[in-house]
């Protein structure tokens, strides 16, 4: 899988509101997710190293405590087990990488085959 279509991929719903497509190497999850606005991402935490780069929209983030305003071209990096949390101001888009694989998002997409 050298060349991706992020086009022909199908997406699975992670949260409410919040739709992804991702492909899998052996070692990272990479994701194009799109946030309907006022759509929520929870305060959690995983074991993943996780960057999230904002393509469209604007979105406020917060990461272990600080509170940013995301804007298209911007990004934000969550240490592994570091607590975030996540609301989309207007529908986003970004695009998601995550450090090793999110096995709970291939779980996602092989429900919805």
């Amino acid at each position: 899988m050298t060349f991706i279509d992020f086009k022909n991929k199908k997406t699975v719903q992670i949260w409410e509101g919040i739709n992804a497509s991702f492909f899998h190497s052996e070692q990272i999850t990479f994701g194009h997710v799109t946030l309907d606005k006022g759509a929520i991402v929870g305060e959690h935490s995983h074991v993943h190293e996780q960057w999230t780069h904002v393509i469209e929209g604007e979105m406020e983030f917060t990461v272990a405590g600080e509170t940013k305003i995301l804007t298209p071209g911007m990004a934000a990096f969550m240490p592994s087990n570091a607590v975030h949390s996540a609301r989309a101001i207007t529908l986003c888009k970004v695009i998601d990488c995550f450090l090793p694989v999110r096995e709970d998002f291939a779980a996602l997409e092989q429900q919805g085959k």
